[in-house]
This record gives C-alpha cells, sequence and structure tokens, in this order.
C-alpha cells in the first residue's frame, strides 16, 4: 500500500495515483474514489433527479472504474474517462429501470413533475437552484441538458448514447433550456 501521494506526474493531477491504483493499489484508488466522488454524485443526481439512484449510479461508475482501470489508455485525463463511464453508467441505469415503452411514447407527453427538493434535502444534499430546476425537467430533457450543457456533450454524441438523432438531442435541449429559463423567470418575479 502507498503512501498519500503528494507529488503528480504529467498534466493529469490523478495520473500517479491512477498508476498505483491500476497496480492494485487501493488506497490509492481511495483517494481518487475521495477526490472525484462529489462531483461524479452530482453527474448521477442531475441525470437521475433521484438522491438513492444518483447513490446507485455512482457507486457502480466506480466499481466499473476499478475494474477497468487497466482500460484507460491516459489519451485523456482520468477525470474526463470517469465522467463518461459515469455517464454512461447512469444512463443503462435509466434504461433497465424503465420499461422500453414508457421511453419511446412517453417523452413528448409526460408532465413537468413537481421537484423532489423535499426529499434531497432531507438527505442532507446542498443544491443550487438550477440543480433544484434540473430535477423538474422531464427525464429526456435533463439528461440532454446535464450532458450537453454540464459535462459538454456535443449533441452528436449523445445521440449516438441514446439512440436518437442529433437533432431530437438539439430540440430536447432547447426544450430544457426554454423551460429552465420560463422558471427563472418566474422565481425572479
Amino acid at each position: 500500500m502507498s503512501a498519500v501521494v503528494q507529488a503528480y506526474a504529467g498534466e493529469d493531477p490523478d495520473s500517479s495515483l491512477v498508476d498505483l491504483a491500476a497496480d492494485g493499489d487501493s488506497q490509492a484508488f481511495k483517494q481518487l474514489y475521495e477526490r472525484h466522488y462529489r462531483r461524479v454524485y452530482a453527474l448521477c443526481l442531475r441525470m437521475t433527479a433521484n438522491s438513492e439512484s444518483a447513490e446507485e449510479c455512482t457507486q457502480e461508475a466506480f466499481i466499473k472504474a476499478w475494474r477497468k482501470l487497466d482500460s484507460f489508455n491516459k489519451q485523456s485525463r482520468f477525470s474526463t474517462w470517469l465522467h463518461t463511464l459515469a455517464s454512461r453508467t447512469t444512463l443503462d441505469y435509466l434504461r433497465k429501470h424503465k420499461s422500453w415503452l414508457k421511453l419511446v411514447f412517453s417523452q413528448e407527453d409526460e408532465a413537468v413533475p413537481e421537484p423532489q427538493s423535499a426529499s434531497l434535502e432531507q438527505d442532507n444534499i446542498e443544491l443550487s437552484s438550477l440543480d433544484k430546476l434540473l430535477c423538474r425537467l422531464p427525464e429526456r430533457a435533463r439528461i440532454i441538458f446535464t450532458l450537453h450543457g454540464v459535462e459538454g456533450y456535443r449533441h452528436v454524441e449523445i445521440a449516438e448514447m441514446l439512440g436518437i438523432s442529433s437533432g431530437a438531442s438539439r430540440a430536447q435541449y432547447h426544450r430544457a433550456r426554454n423551460l429552465l429559463q420560463e422558471w427563472l423567470n418566474h422565481e425572479a418575479q
């Protein structure tokens, strides 16, 4: 086991820890977990709008990261690789927990849900006003807004991940943006 790694190699501040963890050092992986847990959890929460689901997705993403660490090719930062893994893990989770027909036929017709902020605040989760509004978005719009607007994925990448056209991704992103703007304007009054 390694001591706390103080020096970082290369441009990726996680490089030394990744090397140690890839060689089986669980303490190094624990440090990576501690560094990245909050941001991965925030991503999962934005995509699922449910604290329990977000926790499950976060745990699953880190389990997959541990198992696949040897496949990390270091052509990108570890944090980028981890967030891509977390995004895909969360999408898989959402697909597994929704019926196919509901996903296909309810996207345009679903009502805007009430925010879950009361249950989220019970878990001592600090959410910004925008995060609380994100939780109110319809699922597809919320996922696409999070992937594009927060995580920086291109619409072509999102379309591939979700099995939709890039035009549908753009339309859902604009739908989410318009709803958020409307809600923000309403709160400002």
